[in-house]
């Protein structure tokens, strides 16, 4: 059985990482920032594995 609280972390806030990581890359993009850009792409990937690694260490 899942624990509370487990859909913050796989349905969430991945979510909420993703869009603002594309917000940053397109803006580190259009404004040529790398910092920002590169700030976007570590966000994504980070939305990308969250779930994964939060929910195998949870459940």
């Amino acid at each position: 059985m899942a624990l509370t609280g487990t859909t913050i972390f796989s349905h969430i806030l991945p979510v909420f990482f993703g869009f603002f990581g594309i917000l940053l890359i397109l803006s580190g993009i259009m404004d040529d920032n790398n910092p920002k850009l590169g700030f976007g792409i570590v966000l994504f990937i980070v939305a990308c594995a969250f779930p994964y690694v939060v929910l195998n260490a949870l459940l």
